[in-house]
């Protein structure tokens, strides 16, 4: 059921304990933690401690806290000095986009120059 933890989910399962990550920041209704395959000098993850297959599935369901990953994807770039140089935060929907891991989540990526368009 969406919202619910899911235990084949590798977040949920980094959500729970159950799995080892870097954290960075955690709030009541987030996890923001370092990408394991960096693709920048900062790239962290943040994801909701719910559920939900991708961000619009997020947004349509709970909407509060796609605006808090939103938020706390600022404060992770706060905390890791990106925000003079700037930073990019991706949110991939589905297969196509590059998601492989079916948990909504936003990349915070920065410390170097970011091309456009990307991929």
């Amino acid at each position: 059921m969406a919202g619910e933890p899911q235990p084949d989910c590798l977040f949920c399962k980094i959500v729970s304990g159950e799995i080892p990550a870097t954290i960075v920041r955690e709030t009541e209704t987030t996890v923001a933690f370092r990408d394991i395959n960096p693709q920048a000098p900062t790239h962290v993850l943040v994801i909701p401690r719910v559920h939900h297959r991708d961000a619009a599935a997020l947004a349509a369901a709970e909407p509060a806290i796609a605006a808090d990953i939103l938020q706390e994807a600022g404060r992770v770039a706060a905390d890791e000095k990106i925000v003079d140089t700037g930073y990019r935060v991706v949110f991939n929907t589905g297969s196509g986009a590059g998601q492989t891991v079916f948990h909504a989540h936003a990349h915070v990526l920065g410390g170097r120059g970011l091309q456009w368009p990307p991929g």
